[in-house]
């Protein structure tokens, strides 16, 4: 007996974004292109699949993306691909090899994309991820560093997170070396008491443990030396003026000492944003900073730079888990309604000829009834339905009807488009806009005193719109 079949899952760590979600995504999305817009940023879209040996070389081989969750393999030509971890690498190539450096810097570019890593699905986390990011080259003032700051503070203040920005500085790649030496140094006595992933890490990439999730980790770099007390002087003056501006800016932070980014092509200015009811940053909602040696690290031209990337998933989970709605969804305008194939038909044109002008309609051409068909119009939250019978295709008129009390209107089919031009121009006039979803069929009771009919009449005048 031949085996039956199971239907197809998802694979672990992945997650499909439905229909239910997408207002979430949309107002995200929303939310992003506004503030690069207002800041001058440019929208770019890289491969997702690029060449392994692009984050080798900027994020780093002994990072545990490299090392432990990137998806790389061995394509049909022969080439070493990676599918991308994250986004500034990819950023950063483009910016050399389509030579923006040769455009009026800085060169602002903000991308919303999907990313890979095999990390081990929790909360927030999945396989593929989605972050919306904002890249500068070209500038090495402090004054960017706030800019970002405010840009991604604003974007969460915007969909109702409360958040705190924590930052550090780790100074130049002498700093970190010495730091990484002096760190090595303190925790050469407690090697016994860190696990044996954790001796790697102190011998490859000391640095990493700063920001450990460990509590063991984290009670034993309680009296460790601060970065931040080793710093040069340039990068020492460089964060004492981000610093003055976020005072300016009456931007709270919490200086932390232990805050280093998990990214070897970090420099100087580093910080993240977590929701303000986790202490611990558990869950990181965004972070970003300095990265002013990685576009020379990949053979460009030396080029200051710093950038922002924040996940997407991980504040639609906090929306979620904090009960936020997400923005609604402006309803459609005009709703079309139809009894009889000659009606559809007619109504199938009178559609396309609305939404080419702009009018935001709906229709449910699969459904017979006007009952039904009212009922979705409702639901949908249209101002006015247009209904088109039998009696309507004899007369070569339509029916415009107010959704909101009731009253419908018989015209010519000829004058419908500008008898709804002038309805339409009004509401917008007034600020009037339908929302999706803030309508519901409790609106039906205004037309109790509709004739009571079924719905396969010819004359939908006569409905009962009376809903159980």
């Amino acid at each position: 007996m031949a085996r039956e079949l199971q239907p197809p899952q998802l694979l672990r760590g992945m997650k499909d974004i439905l229909p239910s979600d997408q207002p979430y995504w949309w107002w995200i999305f929303d939310t992003a292109r506004n503030l690069a817009e207002c800041y001058g940023f440019d929208r770019i879209e890289t491969p997702i699949l690029e060449a392994a040996s692009l984050f080798t070389r900027s994020v780093g081989d002994a990072t545990d993306i490299v090392s432990k969750e990137m998806y790389t393999f061995t394509d049909k030509s022969g080439d070493n691909v990676s599918l991308r971890p994250e986004g500034t690498a990819g950023v950063t190539r483009a910016y050399i090899e389509h030579g923006m450096l040769n455009l009026p810097q800085p060169v602002k570019l903000w991308y919303f994309s999907p990313f890979f890593r095999h990390d081990r699905p929790q909360a927030g986390r999945y396989r593929q991820f989605w972050q919306f990011g904002f890249e500068v080259f070209g500038g090495q003032q402090a004054i960017l560093e706030a800019q970002l700051i405010l840009m991604a503070r604003a974007l969460y203040t915007s969909v109702g997170i409360e958040t705190t920005l924590q930052i550090n500085s780790i100074g130049d790649k002498t700093t970190r070396l010495q730091y990484a030496k002096a760190l090595q140094a303190f925790l050469k006595s407690k090697k016994s008491e860190l696990t044996d992933e954790q001796k790697i890490t102190l011998q490859k990439n000391p640095l990493r443990l700063l920001d450990s999730k460990d509590p063991k980790i984290q009670e034993l770099l309680v009296d460790a030396p601060q970065i931040i007390d080793s710093l040069d002087e340039v990068s020492q003056k460089h964060f004492q003026e981000v610093l003055g501006y976020l005072d300016e800016l009456d931007v709270p932070f919490v200086l932390n000492p232990k805050l280093v980014r998990g990214l070897d092509y970090y420099n100087r200015t580093v910080f993240e944003f977590w929701a303000a009811d986790d202490e611990g940053g558990q869950i990181s909602l965004g972070g970003g900073g300095r990265y002013d040696t990685l576009v020379e690290s990949l053979s460009g031209r030396p080029t200051p730079a710093l950038g922002f990337a924040g996940g997407v998933e991980r504040i639609i989970l906090k929306l979620k888990e904090k009960q936020i709605p997400p923005r609604p969804i402006a309803a459609p305008e005009v709703f079309l309604a139809q009894l009889g194939d000659p009606a559809r038909r007619k109504m199938l044109k009178l559609f396309e000829q609305l939404r080419s002008q702009g009018v935001r309609v709906a229709e449910a051409m699969t459904k017979d009834g006007i009952k039904q068909q009212l009922e979705v119009a409702n639901k949908l939250g249209a101002h006015y339905t247009l209904i088109v019978g039998q009696k309507e295709m004899m007369d070569d008129t339509v029916l415009i009807r107010d959704m909101e009390n009731g009253i419908q209107e018989e015209v010519p089919f000829n004058k419908v488009e500008s008898e709804l031009k002038k309805r339409l121009e009004k509401n917008r006039a007034n600020g009037v806009t339908p929302v999706t979803g803030q309508v519901t069929l409790e609106r039906l009771d205004k037309y109790k005193d509709d004739v009571p009919a079924e719905e396969e009449v010819p004359v939908p005048h006569d409905i009962d719109l009376d809903v159980e």
